[in-house]
């Protein structure tokens, strides 16, 4: 009747434990969502309300979890309990293992044995659930500092938002200060529009007052018939001109490649050695020229100054009694321009501040431009060892000089001339191996470009 009841409670005992370990292999669901901001092309208040939105699931799934972790709680307690039942079970089975022994049978040594060996198998459960129990609180503890984390990614979340409001905030402030400032620019625009525009009517008026009425009529008569023969005849000429030219220049490209190619192979690398024997032989000879010139230089300067000295001491009594015959007749012009010139003067006194100081600003810019277009230039020709010993001053003035003319002729200056003094400071060319004994060329440009 014992071993029965022994035999009953070890198959109770193995069911409850497979359950209770069906139990702890469960998987544990672990949900781990990383909390990203959403990089959305949509407007910023529908990344708030998706900011929002994912900040409530994450507190319900924090509260989810913290529900979870109660009722893990209560598992284990139960676990526990079911534990002690079980050792209490141990102990009474061991008790009753004893008063059998005592009794000495043979078949309540093997009911002893049996016990023996359920109560080990028992134990190594406890132990599996004891194992289990402290996976579960490890779980427990990762399960806490994950709800701890989701608290703090909230909390940046939250603090994420407001910068993302107080930023969006300061950028429509910034887009009606801007807005603002556009409406005031163009309602300054439509001023300064309407303000030279009556400017100009004024300047025509005035310029219309210069002239007498006859030649005014005829000035803009004929102004009309240039502009008439220019749109017929002049452009469709010129147009035709600038077509017929570069087809000519795509031909003239297409027929000079191979020769351009054998001149890179042959003739270049030909020509460059004929030129080293040449300047080795040519050098004393160019010395010696040079100094030949240098020579007949001073002695023409000798002797030609003391004949120009003689000229100018002779002419200067014809220079003195042609500057008092002239002088009457420029002071009765004088007197008689003056008025005129005045009224000239007072009429353009209120512009010639603004001509003077927009000319001094296209001046700067022209001359900045040039310089910039000589460096260039320069540091061309120095890239390449054929044109590196034509890299002097003077050639990158020049070149400089025709690139920045015609560039200005390509840009819409609209009818205006401009005239650009492009050698406004007189620029001092000096000949190469040479010294300070040939006489410095000076000289002025003024380039006129017109469109």
């Amino acid at each position: 009747m014992a071993a029965l009841k022994l035999f009953i409670f070890t198959i109770f005992l193995s069911l409850i434990l497979a359950h209770i370990r069906a139990d702890a292999d469960s998987p544990i669901s672990v949900v781990d969502d990383e909390v990203q901001v959403p990089r959305s092309d949509g407007s910023d208040s529908v990344l708030i309300e998706q900011l929002k939105s994912k900040i409530h699931n994450l507190e319900s799934h924090v509260e989810e979890k913290a529900q979870e972790m109660k009722g893990k709680d209560e598992i284990i307690a139960a676990k526990e309990k079911i534990i002690e039942e079980k050792s209490n079970s141990i102990t009474s089975l061991q008790n009753e293992i004893g008063s059998l022994q005592k009794k000495g049978t043979l078949a309540v040594e093997e009911q002893v044995r049996k016990a023996h060996a359920r109560a080990e198998e028992l134990e190594r459960q406890v132990e599996k659930l004891k194992t289990d129990i402290e996976v579960k609180s490890k779980e427990n503890e990762v399960f806490k500092a994950r709800a701890e984390e989701a608290v703090k990614k909230t909390v940046e979340l939250n603090a994420k938002v407001e910068s993302l409001q107080k930023l969006i905030d300061g950028q429509k402030t910034k887009l009606r200060k801007t807005e603002r400032a556009l409406h005031v620019a163009e309602d300054e625009l439509m001023k300064a529009k309407s303000e030279y525009t009556s400017k100009t009517k004024e300047l025509m008026e005035v310029h219309g007052a210069w002239l007498p009425p006859w030649l005014a009529v005829h000035f803009i008569h004929y102004q009309s018939l240039l502009e008439e023969n220019w749109n017929v005849h002049g452009r469709p000429a010129l147009e035709m001109a600038m077509q017929k030219a570069i087809e000519k220049k795509a031909q003239l490209e297409e027929w000079a490649a191979p020769h351009v190619e054998t001149m890179k192979t042959k003739w270049i690398p030909a020509i460059k050695e004929r030129w080293i024997v040449v300047k080795t032989n040519a050098e004393p000879h160019v010395q010696m020229l040079t100094m030949k010139t240098l020579e007949i230089y001073e002695v023409s300067k000798n002797t030609v100054t003391p004949h120009i000295i003689r000229v100018q001491e002779i002419a200067d009594p014809y220079f003195q009694e042609l500057r008092k015959f002239s002088k009457p007749y420029i002071d009765q012009v004088a007197t008689a321009t003056r008025p005129h010139v005045d009224k000239i003067r007072t009429t353009l006194k209120p512009y010639t501040k603004e001509a003077v100081h927009a000319y001094g600003k296209f001046l700067e810019s022209a001359t900045v431009y040039h310089h910039q277009v000589q460096d260039a230039v320069h540091e061309k020709l120095k890239s390449h060892e054929h044109t590196r010993p034509l890299a002097t001053r003077e050639l990158v003035w020049f070149v400089a000089s025709a690139v920045s003319s015609v560039k200005r002729q390509k840009s819409p200056l609209g009818m205006a001339t401009l005239t650009i003094h492009a050698g406004r400071e007189n620029v001092d060319i000096q000949t190469s191996k040479v010294g300070n004994c040939v006489p410095l060329l000076r000289f002025k440009m003024d380039l006129v470009f017109s469109h």
